[in-house]
């Protein structure tokens, strides 16, 4: 009896890890598209149910989606009723991979273990390698699902598996708490609803347990996103993840006190178990979504009134402060709160920068992660400042406050790239040297450090760039690119000597040390980047300008890459 719970319990853990190998390979492969796919859902609910149902079919996960639309709404970015129609189009989403897990395709899964590891070992750094972890992951939710029916074909017959059975049939409530905790465990209906598959398709439980735990997986599905969004005290997190709970949570309460006769009456329409519960699965979320689609609205209402908005953004320090909605008819006006907005998410920017040597420099794990999470503030503003200007440019704008407003896109957008390669270069090199337990030589520390306090001071000099628009300011920052550009020169000339001489700390960190000396390169290109406008605006026919125009365009364009 052990020896099975043991081998159920590891093909459920085998079948959980596969799935978040294909949420996390899709997600890294594929996540800035399905996030502009949901942001593409804003205009209609049926676009945002089968924008929900379309990102839930990739990620494999209706939790994962609800995160992102949380996320989204959270921001102001998505209103709570495209947010419940995605929510709902996730439920369905979800149940489409159930569907497509229970066809019997047992070659499928050696042959996505092999495209998976082929691309994932051929693929290194680049988009294809997370498409093969991905591959990886659905191989292994196949081999989970034959390992669980490999199981319980023995067990079912056994006097012990039979008694526990027996003790819960015809008792939807246990049933259903069970399946929930499961899928609350798992972060996924799918792996709970692919058991019970499994379970019946070997006749080891009766429709009715079936159908009651089916129901205990959409409960517990919904409570996923609630208690994983829930986080703070932000009502505005709470409305989508609250408003799917009592859509698909009390439906399925509703459908457990009827379950006995509803078992009685589908097991006449489908003789297969196991096909009748990822149907039923299917249809009580397609039912769901269509008794619902109408009612958003009201639904919408009352989670406002449940949830109020009565903190407005005043006490998040990283929230959007100065974007008023109501200055959107006066452009000038407008521009200024951009303006103030963009300046407030440059001081984020700063401060992460500023901290980012001594993090390179100590090891000191919890600085790094603070300087991580920091960057998802960055995130949050640059969308709100883009947004908020994009607005603006639909008045009929001077041209002065049209230079202004692409002036207000450029900061940020450089800005937000700053932002990422302090995050994702700069603290994954930080953390690479933590857990590598490797240190600078002292006077390679020492190089890094003034390389770094000169960025910073032309990311000052920037802001003043920014906030005056004066010429000899813009001048004054460019004219100090060759300086960090020779800082730079100097500091990896005197690494490579010291590679020459043997220093151990040198050899160890070699790789490091040049990386870092790349991505403060990299910083300051984007920070004198915030110079070309000024100018540009300055002396419109200057021929040094014009070629310092089509920099500008490079460095401001929708990638910004260095």
């Amino acid at each position: 009896m052990m020896t099975v719970l043991l081998h159920l319990a590891g093909g459920v853990a085998l079948l959980t890890w596969g799935l978040h190998m294909v949420e996390t390979g899709f997600m890294r492969a594929l996540g800035a598209s399905l996030r502009q796919l949901m942001g593409r859902s804003l205009g209609s609910r049926w676009r945002a149910l089968f924008a929900g149902m379309a990102i839930t079919t990739v990620l494999q996960s209706s939790t994962a989606t609800g995160l992102l639309a949380t996320s989204f709404a959270a921001r102001r970015v998505l209103t709570p009723i495209a947010g419940l129609a995605i929510m709902l189009g996730a439920n369905l989403g979800s149940t489409l991979i159930v569907q497509a897990f229970s066809l019997h395709l047992g070659w499928v899964s050696p042959l996505c273990l092999i495209a998976g590891l082929f691309m994932f070992e051929r693929g290194k750094g680049s988009q294809t390698r997370d498409f093969g972890r991905a591959f990886i992951g659905i191989g292994l939710m196949l081999l989970a699902l034959r390992l669980l029916v490999e199981t319980m074909q023995p067990a079912e017959a056994a006097p012990a598996m039979r008694a526990i059975l027996d003790v819960l049939a015809d008792q939807p409530l246990p049933n259903a708490f069970i399946a929930a905790l499961l899928t609350w465990l798992a972060h996924s209906s799918i792996p709970t609803v692919l058991l019970v598959m499994s379970l019946a398709g070997s006749h080891a439980i009766p429709a009715s347990t079936a159908l009651a735990m089916v129901l205990g997986a959409n409960i517990g599905s919904a409570l996923n996103p609630w208690f994983e969004g829930n986080k703070g005290n932000d009502n505005l997190r709470r409305r989508l993840p609250a408003g799917n709970l009592l859509l698909r949570g009390g439906s399925c309460l509703v459908l457990l006190t009827a379950v006995g006769p509803l078992a009685h009456a589908l097991g006449r329409l489908w003789p297969d178990p196991g096909a009748l519960v990822a149907d039923f699965h299917t249809l009580l979320n397609l039912g769901i979504a269509l008794v619902f689609i109408g009612l958003l609205k009201p639904v919408s209402k009352l989670l406002e009134r449940v949830f109020p908005d009565q903190h407005g953004t005043a006490d998040q320090p990283d929230a959007p402060h100065y974007l008023d909605p109501s200055a959107i008819a006066t452009p000038s006006l407008a521009l200024t709160c951009a303006t103030r907005e963009a300046l407030h998410m440059a001081d984020i920017v700063e401060d992460m920068l500023r901290a980012s040597m001594p993090a390179l420099l100590g090891d000191d794990r919890q600085r790094i992660a603070d300087i991580a999470r920091r960057d998802n503030a960055v995130d949050r503003l640059h969308e709100a400042i883009k947004l908020y200007v994009t607005d603006i440019t639909r008045e009929s704008l001077s041209p002065q406050d049209a230079a202004r407003a692409m002036a207000i896109i450029g900061f940020v957008i450089n800005m937000e790239h700053i932002g990422d390669i302090v995050d994702k270069n700069l603290m994954e090199l930080a953390g690479k040297k933590v857990r590598g337990q490797l240190s600078f030589s002292h006077d390679g520390a020492a190089e890094l450090s003034r390389l770094h306090q000169a960025v910073l001071d032309s990311f000052h000099r920037a802001q003043s760039v920014f906030m005056s628009g004066d010429e000899r300011t813009a001048q004054a920052l460019l004219a100090g690119k060759p300086n960090v550009r020779e800082l730079g020169r100097l500091a990896a000339d005197a690494h490579l000597a010291r590679l020459r001489d043997g220093v151990p700390e040198s050899i160890a960190s070699s790789s490091l040390h040049l990386d870092v000396l790349r991505d403060l390169r990299r910083i300051h290109s984007h920070v004198c980047a915030i110079a070309y406008p000024v100018l540009e605006a300055q002396a419109p026919e200057s021929g040094t300008v014009r070629s310092r125009t089509a920099e500008t365009k490079r460095w401001q364009g929708v990638t910004g890459q260095a």
